[in-house]
């Protein structure tokens, strides 16, 4: 396990201890997510936790949740999540949020919409002054005329590029539509957001803005950083 991995884990091992038994918990996208769906798998296995259901963001994390015994929701049931966690790509001083790198931004967005209290666990070197400083962020579009809706964001963005697999073919996301990686300019968040979301041709954003509860930050010596809004 390299350091960094050994940083995510650490945190998101400190976020189950927040999980109660019968809660509904939504479960994130990425590799710091599948820690804490271990972690939770490993407490039903030894009793400390029961009667979970979990809500996944991606197949991946579906996967994995199923592998280690969470019971899941399926996608056309209505839903209230108590408790989710899930990772970033960036956390700001006010614990906004950049989201997206593993694709599945819109359905994070739904999940986190739906939960009572929202846990985001990271590695430390995700804490920056400013959004946009280390990851691009992430614009998901429908695929149906995409180079419109490129020429549209870039009037609000300096630069948004096509998301591509190894292959060469662009990336498609588990709802279907493409990704354009975008340069994050200094701006006031809050306008760019709506600006964003308001574009033709636009399905979401990686923009994460106030919904972020609490922040738990893994660091290299093993301790965690707690941050609350």
């Amino acid at each position: 396990m390299t350091d960094v991995e050994a940083w995510k884990r650490q945190a998101a091992e400190r976020a189950v201890e927040w999980v109660e038994p019968g809660m509904v918990v939504g479960l994130g996208t990425g590799t710091t997510a599948v820690w804490a769906v271990r972690r939770i798998g490993e407490r039903l296995a030894d009793g400390t936790l029961h009667d979970i259901v979990g809500v996944p963001t991606a197949t991946a994390t579906a996967e994995e949740a199923e592998r280690v015994g969470i019971r899941l929701l399926g996608d056309d049931v209505p839903w209230e999540i108590d408790f989710t966690i899930d990772g970033a790509d960036e956390v700001d001083p006010a614990l906004h949020l950049l989201k997206g790198g593993g694709g599945a931004l819109l359905r994070e967005k739904l999940l986190i919409a739906a939960a009572r209290h929202v846990l985001i666990v990271a590695e430390s070197p995700k804490l920056v002054d400013h959004l946009g400083t280390t990851k691009a962020l992430p614009v998901e579009v429908v695929r149906f005329a995409w180079p419109s809706t490129r020429r549209r964001l870039l009037d609000l963005l300096p630069s948004a590029t096509l998301r591509l697999l190894p292959d060469a073919t662009p990336v498609i996301t588990d709802e279907g539509h493409h990704l354009l990686d975008c340069t994050l300019p200094p701006a006031d968040l809050g306008p760019l957001a709506t600006a964003l979301k308001s574009t033709l041709g636009v399905v979401e954003h990686g923009l994460f803005l106030d919904q972020a509860d609490e922040v738990l930050l893994g660091h290299p010596d093993g301790s965690v950083q707690h941050l609350r809004r």
